[in-house]
């Protein structure tokens, strides 16, 4: 994109950059295990119990369990799942959780970090694990069991690299653009 200065001469203007998404990502649905197993335990339970008790009120107790069970064992962690969002920009990293109080946090690509990916059994399994983004800040800022995480992290160094090398052809465009007033050399 070419365009003119004040003094009227010709130069290179820097291309406005676009953000695209290039993932969005949740924790791996591994860790729904334990609790879609527990609903089917309650609800197997209670369907066995409701109606064998001799008194009424023991069946609705029942009833009233298996329900606090459910809310407890599978829809707090389901909705612990659903509040976490991990979404991977041309430009930045935007990290999401919570569902009722939202806590929003982006990481920009040009600020450069450093990327850890630590396994544990399970993740290596399952080809999952946690991203770990030192920023140089007090700790480090964490993708929680992330699905193919080994991709993740050469994706982000990828961005990071390339975002890099954009601002710093930006700044030497900037550098070669000519000044709005001219140097005047040994007073003439």
């Amino acid at each position: 994109m070419s365009t003119v200065d004040r003094g009227g001469a010709p130069y290179e203007a820097p291309e406005p950059v676009s953000e695209e998404v290039i993932a969005r990502l949740r924790p791996h649905a591994r860790v729904l295990f334990w609790p879609s197993l527990a609903l089917i335990v309650i609800f197997g339970l209670a369907g066995f119990f409701n109606g064998r008790l001799p008194e009424a009120w023991q069946n609705q107790a029942v009833l009233v369990a298996a329900l606090v069970l459910v809310i407890l064992l599978w829809v707090f962690p389901l909705l612990a799942w659903l509040g976490r969002h991990y979404t991977i920009t041309t430009r930045r990293i935007i990290i999401r959780r919570g569902l009722f109080v939202r806590t929003r946090q982006e990481l920009m690509h040009t600020r450069g970090y450093d990327l850890t990916v630590r396994k544990n059994g399970a993740q290596s399994l399952f080809g999952s694990g946690d991203v770990l983004i030192n920023t140089g800040l007090d700790r480090p800022v964490v993708l929680w069991d992330v699905p193919s995480a080994d991709l993740v992290q050469s994706t982000l160094h990828d961005l990071m690299e390339e975002n890099i090398s954009a601002v710093a052809r930006m700044r030497q465009q900037e550098q070669s653009a000519p000044s709005e007033g001219s140097t005047l050399w040994n007073g003439n």
